[in-house]
């Protein structure tokens, strides 16, 4: 049994979609990253190469991983000595993998595998917990002003940096200019405004699969307890609802009690953990 690669998005596609989408919460990233591509072609996110890959190289495959650099490679289950192999296949394609991103037991089977490879050591950068939507319980009392979706009127002003201020405060590389436009021009981005001043972000992806991700929920620290996050938040998971999503889900980040505690409270339910670790540091 071994690894498969491509450079063609198309027959990476053709591969591992039914396996994506046997499990789109789990594969949501996946799913989101590889639709892209599929639009915009392999260097939508990075001029690198992707890595494409899947598992066993006969049959149904029953492993999938897609690296955009500099980003962690994501991952889904790694069964049998998949781990191993896929290490040993990257090793020998002269690849560099930077990180991985994807269930806990399985994104430390590769890291270990990486090490026992290349001697490369790793840390984890963040835990994660994903949850999916029960019933939207807005805050209540609501804070003041209401959600809007934003305009290209909004992107380089108010999006495009908040975007970039998310990114760099959990540690994650910038969105391109391009990414984030799109998601504008697609109408997955609220603000809630007040007074005719945005004062917090939310968004949501495509519905893959029948499932949506919410995400890039960010409040300039200036702004920040005040119900602006919950609220845009809510709003934002209606919206993805509306537009014929059957599930809504998101990931937080275990170290902040907060954000974990503001999801519950509108009514998110923890369905997995998950793990980021990064290589050579």
């Amino acid at each position: 049994m071994a690894w498969t690669f491509t450079g063609d998005v198309g027959a990476y596609r053709s591969a591992v979609g039914e396996l994506l989408s046997s499990e789109p919460e789990r594969h949501t990233v996946l799913l989101s990253v590889l639709a892209r591509m599929s639009r915009c072609g392999p260097h939508a996110f990075a001029d690198v190469p992707p890595v494409l890959g899947w598992w066993p190289s006969e049959g149904a495959p029953l492993a999938a991983v897609l690296q955009t650099p500099p980003w962690p490679m994501l991952l889904t289950t790694l069964p049998g000595k998949s781990a191993d192999q896929l290490a040993q296949a990257i090793a020998d394609r002269g690849a560099i993998l930077t990180g991985a991103n994807g269930p806990v037991a399985d994104a430390a089977a590769l890291a270990a595998a990486w090490r026992a490879v290349t001697g490369i050591t790793s840390r984890t950068r963040q835990r994660q917990r994903l949850y999916r939507l029960g019933e939207v319980i807005p805050p209540e009392p609501p804070p003041p002003g209401a959600a809007r979706i934003a305009s290209a009127a909004d992107a380089a002003g108010v999006v495009g940096p908040w975007f970039s201020a998310f990114t760099a405060e959990i540690g994650e590389p910038r969105e391109a200019d391009d990414v984030v436009a799109d998601r504008v021009d697609s109408g997955q981005v609220m603000l809630w405004e007040v007074g005719g001043e945005p004062v917090s972000m939310a968004a949501h992806t495509d519905v893959l699969a029948g499932v949506a991700r919410v995400g890039a929920v960010f409040t300039p620290p200036d702004r920040r307890g005040r119900g602006y996050a919950g609220a845009v938040t809510a709003a934002v998971s209606k919206l993805a609802l509306a537009r014929g999503a059957g599930a809504v889900i998101l990931f937080t980040d275990l170290a902040n009690p907060t954000s974990n505690a503001l999801y519950r409270r509108i009514g998110y339910e923890p369905v997995e953990d998950r793990v980021v670790i990064v290589f050579g540091s």
